[in-house]
């Protein structure tokens, strides 16, 4: 599930929330990525590249940026759509998995823009992946903003790209397909209709609330007062922990929150289960190139007694190497699955 809001305020500072619904614990950490890091496209090796950018990411499992900002002030973030279909893998296109689909645009461009004209040059076809602990195949769309404001929602539609572009695309949530959204949103009074602001869960419901409470939200007058005004829209978009629905195992609840100070690049992370909001500041790290990879373990820091909180910058370490989920990993999973259960 999930929400994303943008929020350019009065005199031009772009706050950014998002709300991360799952239906299980996803295992995220925090990681700094430097420059200089070699990469390729998950798929067939075909796309490679060296990160232009360092970046801080959010991650599912340690194996997919999920959630992220880098030095030039670009955010990312991934979503879930149910109507996302990717096609065939054509050899002869550029393709990304899912696992490294964000990471490549935060690794090599600075403005959404840059990010949107290499997508329509390039044909980028995006190859979907299946989690080897769960068996899930997730179906995602990507939203990217920066610093300018601008703002940019990327799905898979019937195995072709749509790609929406504008500074007024400022909420994203889930199902439907994003022009369909927009229509939805139309039927709402202060939008074109008459229906009221509705307040169920449902994806076209947050987003309708999302995108009235950010229309109203007053100029701050710090960080931290547009920082708490983001967090108060995504709060309202929330999803409250609950048993499933009937006939829907998989309904998701709130996990954690994520507020991206595109212009000051501070990047804000709260989990629903603990207490303490936790920061970072991209000028803390050192993103030349090779400069360590920093992981900070959310789960262990938050649980410890006091936990953690306010900056935590110090906190990270150099633990281990951050692992994408490619095919081939797909692949020796199955394959040793299969022998395990003969």
């Amino acid at each position: 599930m999930c929400t994303r809001v943008v929020w350019t305020d009065e005199v031009g500072n772009v706050i950014v929330g998002r709300n991360m619904d799952y239906h299980r614990d996803l295992g995220t950490n925090l990681w700094t990525l430097p420059r200089g890091a070699q990469r390729n496209d998950g798929v067939n090796g075909n796309l490679t590249w060296v990160s232009r950018y360092g970046s801080v990411v959010a991650t599912a499992f340690d194996m997919i940026s999920v959630d992220g900002l880098n030095e030039a002030g670009l955010g990312g973030h991934i979503l879930w759509l149910a109507e996302s279909t990717y096609g065939e893998l054509d050899e002869t296109r550029p393709a990304l998995s899912q696992a490294i689909w964000l990471q490549y645009f935060l690794d090599n461009f600075a403005t959404v823009a840059e990010s949107v004209a290499w997508i329509e040059d390039h044909g980028v076809q995006v190859v979907q992946l299946t989690d080897p602990a769960s068996g899930e195949v997730p179906a995602i769309h990507l939203a990217l903003d920066d610093a300018t404001g601008d703002s940019a929602i990327i799905e898979y539609i019937d195995g072709k790209v749509e790609v929406h572009h504008d500074r007024a695309y400022r909420v994203m949530t889930n199902s439907p397909r994003y022009e369909e959204q927009i229509a939805l949103l139309a039927e709402v009074e202060g939008f074109g209709g008459d229906r009221p602001l509705p307040g169920t869960t449902l994806a076209s419901d947050r987003f309708a609330r999302a995108a009235h409470y950010v229309d109203r939200l007053p100029q701050p007058r710090t960080q931290v007062e547009a920082i708490a005004s983001m967090f108060s829209v995504i709060r309202n978009a929330a999803q409250p922990f609950r048993l499933p629905d009937p006939g829907k195992p998989d309904a998701s609840q709130t996990i954690w929150q994520v507020v991206v100070d595109l212009t000051r690049k501070r990047f804000i992370f709260e989990s629903t289960s603990h207490p303490n909001v936790v920061w970072v500041d991209l000028a803390d790290f050192d993103f030349s190139a090779g400069s360590p990879q920093l992981i900070l373990e959310l789960n262990a820091k938050l649980a410890i007694a006091d936990g953690i909180a306010g900056n935590v910058s110090k906190e990270f370490e150099p633990l281990r190497e951050l692992h994408f989920l490619t095919l081939t990993d797909i692949r020796n999973f199955a394959a040793a699955h299969a022998t395990d259960s003969a």
